[in-house]
């Protein structure tokens, strides 16, 4: 596995494998790597000739420093899972001057209202910095393919509304969420919880499954209480937000329309680890 360190070295790289006519698969992270991040170099393994990583802690997509500091980072270890896989042909670690060579700072991006609803109300600026990130990037690594969760689901639709937007010539695919055997959502923050409270949260999981059957029956509105309730008797957890949205809109709806498909979100902090998880409704 070629470990690339510098923006020239990704784009020498590069040029090689383009002469070659080589398809390439990508996907941007921020480290701290899981079966979860595995599971979108496996999918990209599948459909392209040369699949390529990187690992950069995005700076601008924080809007907390202290969120920021805490942020696992482990580049070895990350390093050595890649490896260990066999899927990945290269890594890109790009430093912040490789990114941002001028200021650290994220450019504006108009994502048809995406960006306002759910993470964007709390989270302003936050898709501002990934748009940059993951814009530069595409630039940079100029994938055929570029791969991401649905753990992450309205950052994916923001992905590829900037990338529609921007007549990027990538096609973005988006990977079913991975999880753990109780059902938690993998991800990076989940590094920080300790085993009992990581056996805890499997409450998540049991209540968007729970809520694909109430949405059968139930109003929104019914269903919500029910959600609420399920947390209100939960130690150690906060439910920050539960909603079901348009899955095309990402806005919150509050009546069921025919033809239309259907999201839940859930937000729960259990300890100081904000939990995200999402799940389709029929």
């Amino acid at each position: 596995m070629e470990i690339l360190k510098t923006k020239k070295t990704l784009q020498d790289f590069i040029e090689r494998q383009k002469e070659m006519g080589k398809r390439i698969g990508f996907a941007p992270t921020m480290g701290a790597l899981h079966n979860g991040h595995l599971s979108l170099y496996k999918a990209a393994r599948e459909e392209n000739d040369l699949v390529i990583s990187s690992i950069f802690v995005n700076p601008t997509q924080f809007n907390n420093l202290e969120d920021l500091e805490k942020y696992p980072r482990d580049t070895q270890k990350d390093i050595s899972i890649l490896e260990k896989s066999g899927l990945v042909d290269a890594v890109y670690l790009p430093q912040v001057e490789d990114i941002y060579p001028e200021k650290t700072e994220s450019k504006k991006y108009d994502y048809d209202g995406l960006e306002n609803e759910m993470e964007g109300k709390s989270r302003p600026g936050h898709f501002d910095g990934v748009g940059t990130v993951v814009e530069e990037l595409f630039r940079q690594v100029q994938p055929n393919n570029a791969y991401f969760g649905e753990k992450d689901f309205q950052q994916l639709a923001i992905i590829k509304k900037m990338t529609e937007k921007k007549h990027l010539p990538v096609t973005i695919k988006g990977i079913p969420i991975y999880r753990a055997e109780n059902g938690l959502a993998l991800s990076s923050r989940n590094q920080r919880l300790t085993e009992e409270r990581r056996n805890e949260s499997k409450i998540i999981f049991e209540t968007l499954e729970k809520t694909k059957e109430w949405f059968k029956n139930l109003s929104v509105s019914e269903i919500k209480k029910k959600v609420k309730d399920v947390f209100e008797h939960q130690n150690n957890m906060e439910l920050e937000y539960f909603l079901i949205a348009d899955e095309h809109t990402l806005k919150e709806i509050s009546q069921k329309e025919e033809g239309k498909s259907y999201r839940a979100f859930i937000v729960v902090n259990v300890d100081d680890v904000r939990l995200i998880d999402n799940m389709h409704l029929e």
